[in-house]
């Protein structure tokens, strides 16, 4: 008896190395599917039209309603600075003020001046009356009646010019006092009390920035600006809302509108200038800063593809589609060069009804290799029951 033992032993392992090689052949032969002649199993996505909304976005400048530059129109030393830098301003609120001494020493010179003009044409007014009625009794000639007459036109004259002058030193005057041109907020001040100033400056005194609404500058491509004409039906005011995001990377919270597109495409970039506007009522947005401009892309018939389900050979993109007799086949696509980092629209290459793999692809999906096709939900619940089976196995051991 102990020598059948012995010899029985090695035979009954034989025998459960079979069994477990008999019980993976099953398993493998169970992942492959049935009819198929061993073909893997691999997950297909059918083609249909979806509606979609995506974003492109531009580099932007955002620009104040107005900017403007204020310069003197008067030169002197600055006695009185009114504002600091980022006060807000109103409409004719006084800025600066510049030494008005010597030009209110020319308004009086201007004012007596035309108070001595007033007094030679009340005496060329006189002298001429007096001629006038001599000439008329023949005392004196023709000749002298008319030269008073000159004299007194030449008076009047004297007195219109120093009036002007008096205007003229009057303004000068006022300009001593630097005002806002509109609403906004003062930017830098590279000048303090002290420093002499003159309209032939090449800086600014400052710049007074209307911030209440906003203009935002960005540039867009022929082909971009056909298709958003396209999408507004080619009417600035059916055109899209578009969105603003910050230096920081927020959005903010306020739509804008785009108002206009340049009329020339510049040649040598082949791009427009396309402004949109934006109210900032918070006072968010400064002149000068920079964001991105985000413009909703719309369609109503789309096909969207996994970026999962593509694979890349020297920038052209490839889907594998499955054909009738299950075989799949490398096809080239066109998609849309904006995406949400999931997904891809494809706007050639594909039309509604095609199947394609959207597993496996640039790893073991090969170009006319055979496959039994599934769907991604078949394939997501064998994922689910593969991990199910492996948990008990590996707390087992």
């Amino acid at each position: 008896m102990k020598v059948k033992k012995s010899l029985t032993e090695p035979f009954q392992r034989i025998a459960v190395i079979a069994l477990g090689i008999a019980a993976l052949s099953a398993c493998n032969s169970g992942q492959q599917g049935p009819g198929m002649g061993g073909a893997p199993e691999y997950a297909v996505m059918t083609m249909e039209t979806v509606p979609t909304e995506l974003s492109s976005s531009y580099p932007a400048t955002i620009r104040g309603r107005q900017d403007i530059e204020i310069r003197p129109n008067v030169g002197g030393f600055i006695t009185k600075l009114s504002v600091d830098e980022g006060s807000v301003v109103r409409k004719g609120q006084e800025l600066f003020q510049i030494d008005p001494v010597q030009y209110e020493e020319a308004v009086n010179v201007a004012r007596a001046a035309v108070e001595v003009a007033s007094a030679n044409v009340s005496t060329a007014k006189l002298t001429a009356e007096n001629k006038r009625r001599l000439a008329e009794k023949n005392i004196i000639s023709e000749y002298e009646m008319q030269m008073a007459e000159n004299a007194l036109a030449s008076q009047e004259a004297a007195l219109a010019q120093a009036r002007a002058q008096l205007v003229n030193a009057e303004k000068n005057l006022s300009y001593t006092k630097v005002t806002s041109p509109s609403d906004g907020v003062v930017g830098t001040i590279p000048f303090r009390v002290g420093s002499l100033v003159g309209p032939s400056m090449a800086v600014p005194l400052t710049t007074v920035s209307d911030i209440s609404r906003m203009y935002v500058y960005f540039s867009m491509n022929e082909k971009d600006i056909l298709n958003l004409a396209r999408q507004g039906s080619g009417v600035l005011e059916t055109m899209p809302q578009v969105q603003l995001k910050l230096a920081d990377g927020t959005l903010y919270p306020e739509t804008g509108r785009i108002e206009t597109i340049s009329g020339v495409i510049d040649p040598t970039t082949g791009a427009a200038t396309v402004r949109a506007a934006f109210s900032n009522p918070d006072k968010v947005l400064r002149s000068g800063s920079s964001g991105v401009i985000m413009i909703p892309v719309k369609n109503d018939s789309s096909i969207v593809i996994p970026q999962k389900a593509t694979y890349e050979i020297q920038d052209k993109r490839f889907v594998f589609m499955v054909t009738d007799s299950s075989t799949v086949q490398s096809t080239e696509v066109e998609i849309l060069p904006i995406n949400d980092g999931q997904q891809f629209i494809v706007t050639a290459g594909l039309k509604p009804g095609d199947r394609i793999v959207v597993e496996g692809v640039g790893t073991s999906v090969r170009n006319g290799m055979a496959i039994k096709p599934i769907t991604p939900a078949e394939s997501a619940a064998k994922l689910r029951g593969a991990t199910q089976q492996a948990a008990p196995s590996g707390e087992k051991k």
